[in-house]
């Protein structure tokens, strides 16, 4: 295979475009990732649009979705809209590929969600087939879906990699692995970052996420919590597996770095950030790539039901855990309820209060 690019995660504010000024202006930056549909209700401003489309005609540019909700259990008017409004941007630009998270976002307004875990099942393994049929259905691109950071209990950072592979297995899915959100569950749950990786199907990974984060203070007074809020350096753990993740996958093609626009606010967090680009940069140059082949993977028909699949139950219990987060429910009230598709009684409590500090901060209830 060939070297894989090297790019950003594009963001608007005007720090983040001048912390990358340097990269852009030695063409350093040889792909761009775009969040499309966190720009679907505000007006682009000529430099980010004329920047996009430069990308997008030299076939350097690839999207990422934030508010699908690949997991939702109710297809509602939300995600007819946010199809409509993708294929619209299809129209306007080029995309080599797009991407979504795992996970459901149980919120009427889908642009103040974030994503939550589901549990391996099969009526959630065939909710998301239909939602990623759909979303690729709409756009003819090959679609990826990338891990998630945030988990309840170990048995979801164990059986998502399962989860993953067989969410792809008849589509012309991808990966994208997040060694950020790997590193979190790492911490979180005392699992080595190799070990958590190596149960992902690393043959499918097509683009690997790199960005650092911070940490939440422990409620019980036991551990500190990783987050993945895309607001620091990456971490050297994570710089120091890079190499070997590069040469276990095979069909690799992007790489790209993630930060918030607004968290490169001096000149100190400036320099970290282009520091970090030349640091990733460093590796990949110095990374074998002569020996690995390329898989082939032949595209595949998409078929599914005219009506989008659904799930009552399913859907009930997304908005309950979503309102009993919001309500700030001690940890061990969730074991009251008779959750049939969430494993409750295997959650830390301590991730249940990191999920109600996410959930209290983006859902409008």
């Amino acid at each position: 295979m060939g070297k894989p690019l090297l790019g950003l995660s594009m963001m608007a504010e005007a720090e983040f475009l001048s912390a990358v000024l340097p990269l852009l202006q030695s063409n350093s930056i040889e792909v761009l990732e775009w969040s499309f549909d966190t720009f679907y209700n505000t007006e682009e401003p000529d430099w980010l649009s004329d920047l996009l489309n430069f990308y997008s005609e030299n076939n350097r540019l690839i999207g990422h979705g934030v508010y699908y909700s690949l997991f939702d259990a109710r297809w509602t008017e939300r995600q007819e809209l946010w199809l409509q409004k993708l294929k619209e941007e299809f129209r306007k630009r080029k995309y080599n590929h797009i991407t979504e998270h795992f996970g459901f976002m149980n919120t009427e307004n889908f642009h103040q969600g974030v994503p939550l875990p589901v549990s391996l099942h099969s009526k959630t393994l065939a909710i998301g087939k239909d939602r990623l049929y759909r979303l690729q259905d709409a756009v003819q691109v090959p679609v990826g879906i990338e891990n998630l950071a945030f988990s309840f209990s170990l048995d979801d950072v164990l059986e998502q990699g399962v989860f993953l592979d067989k969410l792809t297995d008849d589509t012309d899915g991808f990966l994208i692995l997040d060694l950020h959100n790997i590193y979190c569950q790492s911490c979180n749950f005392k699992v080595e970052m190799q070990d958590i990786i190596k149960l992902y199907p690393l043959d499918k990974v097509k683009e690997i996420h790199l960005s650092g984060g911070s940490w939440q203070e422990s409620a019980y007074g036991k551990k500190r919590v990783r987050r993945d809020s895309h607001d620091d350096v990456i971490p050297e753990d994570i710089l120091s597996v890079l190499p070997s993740v590069l040469s276990q996958c095979r069909n690799l093609e992007y790489i790209i770095i993630e930060r918030l626009g607004h968290t490169i606010n001096t000149e100190e967090k400036k320099k970290s950030f282009l520091d970090d680009f030349a640091k990733v940069k460093m590796l990949i140059d110095s990374s074998d790539w002569q020996t690995q082949n390329k898989e082939n993977r032949n595209r595949k028909e998409i078929q599914f039901p005219e009506h989008p699949l659904e799930d009552r139950i399913l859907h009930e219990e997304q908005t309950l855990l979503t309102k009993l987060l919001f309500d700030n429910v001690e940890p061990e009230s969730f074991n009251h309820h008779a959750f049939q598709y969430f494993k409750t009684e295997k959650w830390d409590p301590e991730m249940i209060i990191t999920a109600r500090n996410i959930i209290k901060k983006w859902n409008p209830y």
